[in-house]
């Protein structure tokens, strides 16, 4: 991970920045945030099909992921796609759209210029984790480590929180019940598992993105209710 001492850390001003996921909960509102934000001059969102999206400095791209083009020039890239082996039929599957294709636009990202990189993991998350969820998010997590970038952040949420159904996608049987539960249970259940609410982990990125250096951990609890705000706490050593 490169770690040049250019902007000593300030986000510069008229960022470009991309957004891969741009359809899902947390995609769709990083795309909302970083289109609000002034510092902020164009927004490329990576979609797998067209969106009816709209909004200043927004501009979409359909692009296949396996073959993806050169990106614009870019300072940061956001990294959300995600499914599930149910949605996604298979683990291969699973690992091509968690692993393969993020890891893919971040390299094209890189290429394009962008060296600070915001990345949506999950809680548990680890390379020698014994289930292959977590697994793939954590080879993913390291794959990323090792590109030259002046940062790398990573959120770990818990379950996700928010409405499927407005982006035309299908519940999840998992986070409708964890959005249930969550009503009632939410004083009783540990903070670093209780669900969170997609806008939180996108508030959390586009807080802590611009200004990081290195590598930096978010984790659920930490991003719970919106409370990150730039700058965050100084970050870890990056690893080589």
């Amino acid at each position: 991970m490169r770690t040049g001492d250019d902007n000593d850390g300030q986000a510069p001003r008229g960022r470009h920045v991309a957004v891969a996921g741009a359809s899902g909960l947390v995609g769709r509102a990083l795309v909302a945030r970083l289109c609000a934000d002034p510092g902020v001059a164009r927004v490329h969102a990576l979609v797998r099909r067209p969106l009816a999206m709209e909004a200043r400095g927004l501009q979409l791209h359909v692009v296949d992921f396996e073959r993806l083009p050169d990106l614009p020039p870019l300072d940061e890239a956001y990294l959300a796609l995600g499914t599930t082996i149910g949605v996604a039929g298979s683990r291969a599957a699973f690992r091509a759209v968690d692993f393969d294709a993020s890891l893919a636009v971040a390299r094209a990202a890189v290429a394009a210029g962008a060296r600070r990189i915001g990345l949506v993991s999950a809680t548990g998350a680890d390379a020698r984790s014994h289930l292959f969820y977590n697994r793939v998010k954590g080879e993913l997590e390291n794959a990323l480590l090792a590109l030259p970038i002046d940062a790398l952040v990573i959120a770990r949420p818990s379950l996700l929180l928010g409405d499927r159904a407005a982006l035309g996608q299908p519940a999840r049987r998992v986070e409708r019940l964890a959005a249930a539960a969550d009503r009632w249970l939410r004083p009783l259940v540990p903070a670093r598992v209780r669900a969170i609410a997609a806008d939180d982990v996108a508030a959390a990125l586009v807080a802590v993105v611009p200004h990081a250096r290195g590598r930096q951990l978010l984790e659920s609890e930490r991003m719970q209710g919106g409370r990150v705000a730039a700058p965050a706490c100084a970050p870890s050593p990056p690893n080589h």
